[in-house]
């Protein structure tokens, strides 16, 4: 017998039409970025993913280089998702990514024809999947011309290796030239995966205003900047944290954890209490305000962070003052 999940699991999720797509996501997505690979413990990361699926988070994000090493992620993932998953196939939306270096040589980095189907082909491999729900590239390529990455996408799907496509860490321009030559070819671009959060605002000038316009989801990572949007840090930095762990793949640098951001997030901290939430609670709710948020993709290390963050959905509005408030903190 496989693990029983929760019948009533779709209960208290939301769930937030994709752009102008047939599609829906979780308000909140599980992002497998760190704490899948081979130097995590494979029962931990098991309990976190099913504790997920009973709280309704239907999307599970990878990509080719999440780990580390790099792939690992998605090879310990395709083991649970065998043990565990493999019967709700249809209820779940996986996506992947390929953009980054994966293998040595010219073919295994960046945006050609030639990278982008081999990585999605490797992955499949890896997760022991016929398909993903959403493969995109990870990040625009400056010496590939764009139709060719966007060629490459729009075979993906004739191919059926993946049912819809997007970008990450995409420009506004780069964003709108890439929507139109996929809406050319046939195969819309579903979703946008850009960094955003109260410290790294970049998308405000622009992107989601072309993002609205064109009816494009957007799903944010990294919402708590690594994790330093939590009260982990109101105090400087603990033993144990992010910022302490030099696991590499991005993870939180222990520089990036000023005595400047510290005053903010104790700031920041105050304003959350008075909502009845945490730092990392608020923080969520402060990317998902905007209706043109599709999802916010969360990392968590325990399964407790897990339903802690969900607890967000409770509360995503916020007044003018509270919103003049944050915004004043954070200039």
């Amino acid at each position: 017998m496989g693990y029983a999940f929760s019948e009533n699991r779709y209960d208290k999720m939301e769930y937030r039409r994709c752009g102008r797509s047939g599609l829906k996501l979780p308000a909140v997505s599980l992002g497998l970025w760190h704490n899948f690979g081979d130097i995590d413990r494979q029962e931990n990361a098991r309990d976190i993913l099913r504790l997920a699926f009973d709280k309704g988070i239907t999307h599970f994000d990878l990509a080719n280089n999440y780990g580390p090493p790099p792939g690992s992620a998605e090879e310990n993932f395709g083991k649970i998702f065998k043990q565990d998953f493999k019967d709700y196939r249809d209820e779940l939306i996986i996506s992947t990514k390929a953009g980054w270096g994966m293998w040595p040589g010219p073919y295994g980095d960046l945006g050609s024809r030639k990278y982008l189907i081999a990585s999605l082909d490797q992955s499949l491999k890896r997760m022991g999947l016929e398909y993903v729900d959403i493969f995109y590239h990870h990040r625009p390529d400056p010496d590939t011309p764009l139709e060719e990455s966007m060629r490459a996408l729009q075979q993906i799907v004739r191919q059926g290796k993946a049912l819809y496509v997007g970008i990450s860490s995409y420009h506004p321009d780069e964003t709108a030239k890439a929507v139109k030559i996929l809406r050319d070819l046939g195969t819309p671009c579903l979703i946008h995966q850009p960094k955003y959060s109260m410290f790294e605002r970049w998308i405000e000038d622009g992107l989601l205003d072309v993002l609205k316009k064109e009816g494009v989801g957007c799903i944010c990572f990294s919402p708590l900047a690594q994790g330093m949007l939590t009260d982990k840090y109101l105090n400087g930095i603990p033993e144990g944290s992010r910022a302490r762990s030099h696991r590499g793949n991005g993870a939180l640098e222990e520089s990036a954890v000023t005595p400047e951001k510290i005053g903010k997030l104790r700031k920041l901290n105050k304003i959350a209490g008075q909502r009845g939430q945490n730092l990392a609670q608020m923080a969520l709710s402060w990317v998902l305000r905007d209706p043109a948020v599709t999802s916010v993709l969360i990392g968590v290390s325990k399964p407790a962070q897990l339903t802690d963050s969900i607890r967000c959905l409770e509360n995503y509005t916020f007044s003018d003052e509270e919103i003049s408030a944050i915004d004043s903190i954070l200039r």
